[in-house]
């Protein structure tokens, strides 16, 4: 039976065996050139005896490993004995086990990276996280005044984790604290302390989170320097604190976490408030409020007792005896005033009346004057506005009467 050349030509009906399908791989793979690989030490088996010793690789940003196989010989001549958690780069060349169908790296040399190395990666890294603004001061977060519950994550029964609670519970006893214990150090710190801070950010109850860690050499704090952990702590929501080894260790994690605590214990001190501080500051602010109270008091009794001395307030009646006093020359002012005007008003008058008695035509009959009228009430004033028999209406003093014009001015009228 003829077996498909190529992987793409076979089908449900026309499959390849699985020793065709190792045997491909295999052959793929030992076409795979020598490279270099940088990982860090997870595990290593060395069996008394035996030629080969296995390492698995793990890489320190994500959870991933590789299987390795390297000789004795090469472990044996490096220059310091390979432990679990050092950082090494290795030249290996795949290789794949075809009867159990598995893929290990046959390892040739093995070099571990050098302190000198691993700073300068992490200075690399510190430029560039600062480039993204990591680092900037406006993006961290205010610390609470008292936080309803404290965040801490430390190393499983650690000093670390004893220092930060006794510390702030001296400060303020019963600060409520929810812990997450996870590997400090070594291959699955990085992973453990993510997970960790993840699940604490999502607590509402939690208003900050300390991540603290005892002192260590550069290797055992190179989790604290992680990009994944920091990118992680730079996204968290709740106000981080750093409190890694002493005052002289700087990983990054110092610079992105939103307060840098120089140690644990000045850790406890950031998050929690001085009780016994607070009731003295407290109690001063009594003492101030009390005495601003009382020197107000007095000061205002003051015035008012100034204002009770005034001669206004020791005879109350004297303001309104002068301003009655006041009102009442006003008043006779104003009535002189008025009466004088009425009685020259009235002197007017009296002169108007006389003048206009004097000028009516009533005075001119007083005085034996008359007036004619004709019986239309023209008034005559002429002679040669009367015919004879013709009868006028003559008007004086107390009345009038008729008359009849009977002929000439030598005529009497009668």
């Amino acid at each position: 039976m003829t077996l498909p050349e190529r992987a793409a030509d076979t089908t449900a009906q026309d499959p390849w065996p699985v020793r065709v399908l190792s045997m491909k791989i295999g052959e793929y793979v030992e076409r795979m050139s020598v490279t270099w690989v940088e990982g860090q030490v997870v595990q290593l088996n060395r069996r008394p005896g035996s030629r080969m010793a296995f390492l698995t690789l793990r890489d320190p940003d994500v959870d991933m490993s590789l299987s390795c196989a390297v000789q004795v010989n090469a472990l044996d001549a490096m220059t310091a004995p390979l432990t679990q958690g050092a950082r090494v780069v290795v030249q290996a060349k795949p290789s794949y086990w075809t009867q159990r169908g598995s893929l290990t790296m046959d390892v040739r040399q093995i070099r571990p990276v050098g302190i000198g190395e691993l700073l300068a990666r992490i200075e690399h890294l510190k430029q560039l996280l600062a480039s993204e603004g990591l680092f900037d001061r406006d993006r961290k977060q205010p610390l609470p005044f008292l936080p309803r519950r404290v965040g801490l994550i430390s190393g499983r029964a650690s000093a670390a984790e004893r220092d930060v609670v006794e510390n702030a519970h001296r400060r303020w006893p019963g600060l409520p604290f929810t812990i997450r214990t996870v590997a400090v150090q070594g291959a699955s710190a990085v992973t453990e302390v993510t997970a960790a801070l993840a699940d604490l950010d999502a607590d509402p109850e939690v208003e900050v989170i300390v991540i603290a860690r005892g002192g260590g050499s550069v290797e055992d704090l190179l989790p604290f320097s992680n990009e994944s952990l920091i990118r992680a702590v730079a996204a968290a929501r709740t106000p981080v604190v750093s409190a890694i080894g002493h005052d002289v260790d700087t990983p990054l994690l110092d610079l992105v976490a939103d307060v840098r605590a120089s140690t644990p214990t000045d850790a406890a001190k950031l998050i929690a408030p001085d009780a016994d501080a607070e009731h003295r500051h407290l109690a001063g602010a009594r003492e101030r409020l009390t005495r601003a109270l009382a020197t107000r008091l007095a000061t205002e009794r003051r015035h008012l007792l100034a204002l009770l001395t005034r001669p206004v307030m020791t005879d109350r009646g004297a303001y309104i005896r002068a301003q009655r006093e006041v009102v009442g020359a006003l008043r006779r002012r104003a009535t002189s005033r008025v009466e004088s005007a009425v009685h020259r008003e009235q002197d007017r008058i009296t002169h108007l009346r006389a003048q206009a008695r004097a000028l009516s035509p009533q005075s001119a009959l007083d005085r034996g004057f008359a007036v004619i009228q004709d019986a239309d009430g023209r008034i005559i004033t002429r002679r040669a506005d009367v015919a004879v028999d013709q009868a006028l209406t003559v008007s004086v003093s107390d009345g009038n009467f008729a008359v009849r014009v009977l002929g000439g001015a030598d005529t009497p009228a009668s």
